[in-house]
């Protein structure tokens, strides 16, 4: 006998802790997000022009950051719209997985950013031309500034989506490569340490580094289907086979369909005399209450030679019994 515990639907994002469902919306999203992009498209524009002036690899690759910024954001609004469309036909979790396809994207333009800036940073360093350093200094104030203001905006959105987390992520990292930027200004004006300017780069690739390994590593593990971080799948067959009427724990699968999304489909063995539809019943509880999960699927069969099935009138009512096959 199969038997379902819970459609996807039904409470997906209140309980399990990440993030959905505490005042967060979609069209709320969609709100600081925009209001987050319009800040970084003024600023970016000017910082182009500023950093080409100044002669300043710092300035240009945060300029760079900024359009990828500017880039996820985009990215970031399109999934939104995209994974709230419903299940129809062949897709039957709708299109959830397009803000882990985002994130993931995130991921990859810092890797790419990291090897351009890295390299720039370098020739820099051994050849290293002169910059203007009130200019960057005075710019790069500018965009703390106007980067503290898209943080804060997109830390109200809702975080526990990767899609705006990788978004936030980018943001975040543009807010420290101005603080970076914003130092090496100062000492090349005070000390005339030009070098500063591809040091500070170098600071900025590596924060990019980080980030952008934490976006890709956390994609993959949903795109790859691991198990939700932090969630053991021993420890979950452990507490299933627990259960006083489980005799054997079978073909467990734990997943991620999307970001606050774990779904779980096993296959229970129970002993002949017991109740199918109970068993069923408590194990959902249990992988909600202690787990997190609340998409489950159970196919619940008794032990070989014996076999669920449900009583028909002539056995007098819909109760479980078990019988011999």
């Amino acid at each position: 006998m199969t038997t379902k515990s819970r459609g996807h639907g039904h409470r997906h994002g209140h309980g399990h802790g990440h993030g959905h469902g505490h005042g967060h919306s979609a069209s709320s999203d969609r709100r600081y997000l925009g209001a987050a992009l319009g800040l970084l498209l003024a600023f970016m524009a000017a910082e182009v022009v500023i950093g080409i002036m100044a002669n300043s690899i710092a300035l240009v690759s945060d300029a760079g950051h900024m359009l990828t910024d500017a880039a996820s954001i985009v990215l970031a609004l399109v999934a939104i719209a995209l994974s709230g469309r419903p299940a129809r036909g062949a897709y039957t979790f709708g299109w959830k997985r397009a803000e882990i396809l985002s994130a993931a994207f995130n991921g990859l333009t810092f890797v790419l950013l990291v090897g351009f800036f890295t390299y720039e940073a370098i020739h820099r360093l051994i050849e290293p031309p002169t910059v203007a350093g009130p200019l960057i200094l005075s710019t790069a104030l500018a965009g703390v500034a106007f980067n503290a203001g898209a943080t804060w905006l997109l830390s109200r959105a809702n975080r526990g989506s990767l899609n705006v987390e990788g978004a936030f992520q980018h943001i975040l990292n543009d807010l420290y490569s101005f603080v970076a930027t914003a130092a090496a200004g100062a000492v090349v004006w005070v000390t005339h340490w030009h070098r500063a300017d591809a040091v500070a780069a170098l600071v900025v690739a590596a924060l990019m580094a980080k980030s952008g390994w934490a976006l890709l590593r956390d994609a993959g593990r949903i795109l790859f289907e691991a198990a939700p971080a932090g969630l053991e799948p021993a420890e979950l067959a452990a507490a299933l086979a627990a259960h006083a009427d489980v005799t054997e724990i079978q073909d467990l699968h734990v997943w991620t369909v999307t970001s606050g999304f774990p779904a779980l489909s096993v296959h229970v063995t129970v002993r002949p005399d017991g109740d199918c539809h109970r068993v069923r019943r408590e194990l959902a509880d249990l992988v909600h209450e202690r787990f997190h999960i609340e998409h489950s699927t159970f196919q619940v069969d008794h032990v070989p030679g014996r076999a669920c099935r449900i009583a028909g009138p002539a056995d007098g009512g819909g109760g479980l019994r078990t019988g011999t096959p």
